[in-house]
């Protein structure tokens, strides 16, 4: 599956941009290389556009995934993430919910200037 990781040109923080389907695996291989690039830099901040891209796991997946996988050593948890969406996608939403109940510092956006500056704030 291709996807980009990238420090932003403000060097505020990290893109992760992937393309094509996601599920629990594919997801957590992508933010634990975020998450590797993020901790070496000192950033805490990712843009994460999923703009090309559709979560295709099961409801039980997505749970475990904000519940366990996002606490395994090399996520850090007090790191804030913009997740960009295409507005016609919900397959996202879930996983969204699941994540912030979990205590995870995440907003759902649909344009990426909104999600630009969220990651600004704070």
């Amino acid at each position: 599956m291709p996807h980009t990781i990238e420090l932003s040109s403000s060097k505020t923080y990290i893109i992760l941009k992937i393309v094509g389907p996601i599920t629990r695996k594919t997801s957590m291989e992508f933010n634990l290389e975020a998450h590797e690039l993020g901790n070496k830099l000192g950033i805490k901040k990712y843009l994460v556009d999923l703009t090309e891209s559709r979560n295709t796991d099961s409801v039980a997946n997505n749970y475990n995934f904000a519940r366990e996988d996002m606490k395994k050593p090399g996520i850090d948890r007090t790191a804030r993430a913009a997740i960009l969406v295409d507005p016609s996608d919900r397959s996202h939403d879930f996983v969204l919910l699941a994540s912030k109940n979990a205590g995870i510092q995440v907003s759902l956006f649909t344009d990426r200037t909104m999600a630009e500056r969220y990651l600004k704030q704070g």
